[in-house]
């Protein structure tokens, strides 16, 4: 099963991601994550990509589609992976198409989370990340037993310098400006589940183990 998620900042796409990659067997790739580790492992992409980063200027698409194109190929993807973060753009889009064509690992699902403004204001303003393992909590619906310490390792808990208002607002019109297109170009193919995010995490996990399910 080959799946895209997709759905603005404080989605729950982390929460997701884990149950999928649990439930199906699939790889989680995150392309940041993806271009982190080529950059640390020095790898020929890795090396192109610094220079870029070192500069001060994007990484060019080309180069961030070769490094998917390899990393679909790797031994973890054989049951399939879960894309989160890519294609971010029409261009992109079209180039994984092309591309998932020809090695045979084509989207067979793009699950689209919808979460209205209040909902995600709420969830980033609130939400609370461990620096050291990564656990992710938020105050409110799922605080540590004690505040401001990780309940997985005991390291302190953080707030994202871009988990405020002012950077949502940036987010989403950043969001509607480019993932609205890739979204579109999925459903004229019929491939995108829209799925009502705001919900409990449990009724968000079953809106998608089904529309996963009607296509598996």
């Amino acid at each position: 099963m080959n799946i895209l998620i997709m759905g603005p900042a404080g989605s729950g796409k982390g929460t997701m991601s884990k149950f999928i990659k649990d439930e199906y067997m699939v790889a989680h790739i995150s392309t940041g994550d993806m271009l982190r580790e080529n950059v640390k492992n020095e790898t020929s992409l890795g090396l192109i990509a610094k220079g870029y980063m070192e500069s001060g200027k994007l990484v060019p698409d080309e180069l961030i589609n070769e490094m998917v194109k390899e990393r679909i190929q790797q031994d973890d993807c054989k049951n399939g992976y879960l894309m989160d973060g890519f294609p971010r753009t029409l261009v992109q889009a079209e180039a994984f198409e092309e591309m998932t064509n020809i090695i045979n690992k084509k989207v067979d699902v793009v699950i689209d989370l919808k979460v209205n403004i209040d909902d995600l204001a709420s969830r980033i303003t609130g939400r609370r990340v461990c620096k050291n393992c990564g656990s992710i909590y938020h105050i409110v619906t799922s605080p540590s037993k004690v505040e401001g310490v990780c309940d997985v390792c005991g390291s302190s808990l953080v707030q994202r310098k871009d988990d405020t208002i002012e950077q949502l607002q940036v987010r989403l019109a950043e969001h509607k400006k480019n993932t609205e297109p890739v979204l579109e170009y999925y459903r004229k193919k019929g491939l995108v589940k829209e799925i009502d995010a705001s919900k409990p995490t449990e009724e968000v996990w079953a809106q998608i183990k089904q529309a996963i399910e009607t296509v598996s």
